[in-house]
C-alpha cells in the first residue's frame, strides 16, 4: 500500500465511507496517515468512589450492589446498576445495551470507567465502559489515539484503519540527513508516524510529534527560502514614479491617517518608486487600517499605467474590497476602471473580465482564487496584494505573481506575530508593522465568564438585537462528536432560536456549506436579514459588519489566544460600543488567567508575546494557537522552540547546498517537491 494510493484500496472503506472521510479531507492513504490525533486517552488508576467527582472521566473498580434494572422507554433501553462504598454510592447508566443485564452480576466486581455527571443529585457514570481487573491492566496508562470526526465515523473506526494502513503500507525512506537528526534529536520517519497515532506512553508520543512537526516547519521554511534565492534583489522594471493622486487622496480622507499607517505607506512607496521589486508584507492589528494602504497602492500603480491586483480569500471579503475600491474611486473622482472577479462570476460576465484584463483596460483587478485561473492573463501587472496571508500559500502567491513575470508583492495580515518568529515566517519578504489603532475607535469590553453567566448573556444579546445591533457567537465544532464535550454549531443555533425571542432571526454558518451558500449568510448577515449567526471560526477571515457589536465565544479554553484576539476583530467596526464574551467550561485556574490577558489588552502584538510567553511548548495537544498558516500538527506559538530550530537546520542545508544537488539530499529534494506539488494544489498552508 503506497502513501498516494485512493482510500479505497483500504479494506473495508466503500463509497459511503469514502464520502464521509472526504469531508475530513482524507483522500488518499497519505492524507489518513497525517490525520493526527487532536488528543489522546489515557486509561489511569481507578480511583475509589468517594474521588469519582461530576465533571471528570475517571475509573473506579467497584461491587455491584442490588439488583441490575431494566427501563423501557419507547424506543429506550435504559440499564441501570449501583456501586457502594461506605455512606458513598455512585449509578451506573448505559443505552440501548440490553444484553448488559445478562452480563452484569450482582456483587460482582469490575472496574468502570466514564464520565461523572450530577443527575437528580445522583453521582452517574453514563455509558461507562467495563474491565475486568485483567483487561484494564493491559490498558493501564496506554495513550489511545482520539480523532476528530464526522457523522457517521466513529473513533473506534478511524482508529482500527489507521493502525491496518501502519502494518501494511510501504515504508517511508527516511529522507532527513542522518546528522540533522542526531544534532536536533529528532526520531526516524516513519517511528515518529507510526508513535503519533499508537505510542506506549506519554514519552514517545512526545518524540514523535516533535519530529514530524520539525519537518512542516523544515519543509515550509526551505521552500520559502529557495523562492526568496530566486527572487532576490530582482529588477524593477516597471520605473513606478510617485503621483499626486495618492497625495490627494491621504489630505481629502475624512480621517487622519495614524502615524503607523504614514509610516508603512512610505515604505511601500519607496519600494515601488526604487530599483528593486517589492516583497512586503504588512502586518496590521485588526481594524489598524490595512486597507486603506492596499488603496493607495494600487491607485499608485494604476495612475502610472499599469495593472494591480488584489486577492481575497473569501467572495464576501472580495465584493466588499471591491465596493470600498469603487467608493473611494467616486469620491475622490478618480476614473480608473476596476474590476471583480469570483468563482460565481457568471460566464457572459466572466469572459468580458477576463478580455478587459488581458487588453490592459482593467486597471484595478479584485478578487477570489479567480485570479490564478489558467484563463486570467494580465497585460501589465505591476502590483499583487494577498489579503490575510495565512488563508493562502505561498506558492498561490508565487503563482499570482506568476502571471505578470515579476511584479511587486504586498501581503496583508492581521495575525499578530511576534517579530522573531515572522522573520522565520516570512524570510522571502520584509516586513512592516501596524502598531497603532485610529483614535475614531472605541475600545472593545470585554468579560471571562463560566457557564453559568449564559442565561444573562442571552438577555444581553436579546437587548442589544433590540436596540437594532448584531450579534455572533463562536462554537469550536460544527457537530456533534464522539468524545469531545464542547459546543457545536447545528445544536447551538436551534437551542438560540428557541432560547430568543421569535422576531430575532438565528442563522449557522461553517466551513463545511458550499462557498455560495456560505456568500448568502454573509450577505444576508451584512445587510441584517440576520441578527444572530452562530458560526466555527470560519469568521475569522470574514466581512466587516460595522453593525455587529457582540461576539461572544463559547468554550474560549479550546482556541489559542491569538485567535480568539483574531476573532474578536469581527466586532468594534463600527460607531457603537461594542462587546466581547468569552464562556469557558470547568474550573481550571490557569485557562482562566490565561483567556484574562484578552481583558487586560485589545493590542495583539502584546496578545501574541504573552500566549507564547505563558504557554511555551507546554500543552501539545487540544488547543490551537491561531489558524496562521495550517500546519497539520506544528503551531507557531507553542513550537515555537522548534520553529528555531527548524529555521536553524534550513540555513544550514543550504548554505552547504543552495539546491539541493548533493546525494545526501536527493531525498529531501523529492520530498520537497511533494511537498511544494501538495501544496500548491491545495488552498491554504
Amino acid at each position: 500500500m503506497k502513501e498516494r494510493d485512493s482510500i479505497r484500496t483500504i479494506k473495508g472503506i466503500g463509497e459511503k465511507t469514502e464520502k464521509l472521510l472526504g469531508k475530513l479531507g482524507i483522500f488518499t492513504v497519505g492524507d489518513f496517515l497525517r490525520y493526527y490525533p487532536r488528543d489522546y486517552d489515557e486509561y489511569q488508576e481507578p480511583v475509589e468512589i468517594s474521588q469519582a467527582i461530576p465533571g471528570k472521566k475517571v475509573a473506579v473498580f467497584a461491587r455491584l450492589s442490588g439488583k441490575v434494572g431494566v427501563k423501557n422507554t419507547g424506543r429506550l433501553t435504559v440499564i441501570t446498576a449501583s456501586a457502594r462504598e461506605g455512606e458513598e454510592t455512585l449509578w451506573f447508566t448505559w443505552y440501548n445495551m440490553p444484553f448488559l443485564r445478562n452480563t452484569l452480576r450482582p456483587g460482582g466486581l469490575y472496574i468502570f470507567r466514564g464520565m461523572v455527571v450530577e443527575k437528580r443529585g445522583r453521582r452517574t457514570m453514563e455509558h461507562p465502559e467495563i474491565f475486568s481487573r485483567e483487561q484494564y491492566e493491559e490498558r493501564l496508562h496506554v495513550l489511545y489515539p482520539i480523532y476528530s470526526l464526522t457523522k457517521g465515523l466513529t473513533n473506534k473506526f478511524m482508529a482500527k484503519t489507521m493502525k491496518q494502513i501502519l502494518e501494511e503500507r510501504e515504508m517511508t525512506q527516511e529522507y532527513l540527513p542522518e546528522e540533522y537528526r542526531t544534532h536536533y534529536q529528532l526520531a526516524e520517519y516513519n517511528y515518529a508516524l507510526t508513535h503519533i497515532h499508537f505510542p506506549e506512553n506519554r514519552k514517545d508520543m512526545v518524540e514523535g510529534r516533535k519530529r514530524l512537526v520539525f519537518d512542516e516547519f523544515l519543509l515550509f521554511i526551505l521552500s520559502v527560502r529557495m523562492m526568496k534565492e530566486k527572487n532576490q534583489d530582482s529588477e524593477n522594471t516597471f520605473h513606478l514614479k510617485p503621483v499626486w493622486e495618492t497625495e490627494k487622496i491621504i489630505e481629502n480622507l475624512p480621517y487622519a491617517l495614524t502615524n503607523a499607517q504614514k509610516r508603512v505607506w512610505n515604505e511601500i512607496e519607496t519600494n515601488m518608486t526604487g530599483e528593486h521589486l517589492m516583497s512586503r508584507l504588512v502586518q496590521g492589528d485588526v481594524g489598524s487600517g490595512k486597507t486603506i494602504i492596499a488603496f493607495l497602492a494600487m491607485i499608485l500603480t494604476a495612475a502610472n499605467g499599469c495593472q494591480a491586483a488584489l486577492m481575497a480569500p473569501t467572495e464576501v471579503l472580495a465584493r466588499q474590497h471591491y465596493e470600498g475600491m469603487c467608493q473611494l474611486l467616486e469620491e475622490q473622482g478618480l476614473s480608473y476602471p476596476a474590476v471583480l472577479l469570483t468563482g460565481s462570476t457568471k460566464g457572459k460576465e466572466k469572459k468580458e473580465i477576463y478580455r478587459q484584463i488581458q487588453e490592459g483596460e482593467a486597471k484595478l483587478i479584485i478578487g477570489t482564487h479567480a485570479l490564478i485561473q489558467e484563463k486570467v492573463f494580465y497585460q501589465d501587472l505591476a502590483l499583487v496584494i494577498t489579503d490575510e496571508q495565512h488563508r493562502f500559500g505561498v506558492n498561490q502567491r508565487e503563482d499570482l505573481s506568476r502571471k505578470g513575470g515579476k511584479p511587486h508583492v504586498l501581503v496583508m495580515s492581521a495575525t499578530p506575530i511576534p517579530r522573531t518568529l515572522g522573520i522565520i515566517l516570512y524570510g522571502d519578504l520584509d516586513i512592516s508593522v501596524m502598531d497603532e489603532l485610529p483614535a475614531r475607535r472605541l475600545p472593545i469590553k470585554n468579560c471571562v465568564v463560566d457557564t453559568s453567566y449564559r442565561p444573562k448573556a442571552y438577555k444581553f444579546i436579546e437587548n442589544q438585537v433590540l436596540q437594532g445591533r448584531q450579534v455572533y457567537v463562536i462554537c469550536p465544532m460544527v457537530e456533534e462528536s464522539e468524545g469531545l464535550e464542547a459546543e457545536n454549531v447545528l445544536d447551538y443555533s436551534h437551542m438560540l432560536s428557541q432560547t430568543l425571542p421569535s422576531q430575532i432571526k438565528v442563522a449557522y454558518l461553517h466551513g463545511r456549506m458550499k462557498a455560495a451558500q456560505k456568500n448568502e449568510i454573509m450577505e444576508a448577515f451584512s445587510k441584517n436579514e440576520i441578527q444572530v449567526l452562530v458560526s466555527t471560526t470560519v469568521i475569522e477571515v470574514g466581512v466587516n459588519v460595522p453593525n455587529a457589536t457582540v461576539m461572544m465565544v463559547e468554550n474560549a479554553e479550546r482556541f489559542g489566544l491569538a485567535q480568539l484576539h483574531q476573532l474578536r476583530g469581527r466586532v468594534g467596526r463600527g460607531a457603537y460600543q461594542s462587546y466581547c464574551i468569552f464562556v469557558y467550561g470547568g474550573d481550571d485556574e490557569e485557562t482562566r488567567k490565561r483567556l484574562e490577558i484578552l481583558v487586560k489588552s485589545n493590542d495583539g502584538f502584546f496578545i501574541a508575546g504573552e500566549d507564547l510567553r505563558l504557554r511555551g511548548p507546554g500543552n501539545l495537544l487540544g488547543i490551537r494557537q491561531s489558524g496562521m498558516l495550517e500546519f497539520r500538527l506544528g503551531d507557531i506559538f507553542q513550537d515555537a522552540d522548534i520553529l528555531k530550530k527548524a529555521s536553524e537546520a534550513a540555513g544550514a542545508i543550504l548554505l552547504l547546498d543552495p539546491r539541493l544537488e548533493l546525494e545526501q539530499n536527493s531525498r529531501l529534494k523529492d520530498r520537497l517537491l511533494s511537498y511544494a506539488k501538495d501544496k500548491m494544489e491545495s488552498p491554504g498552508l
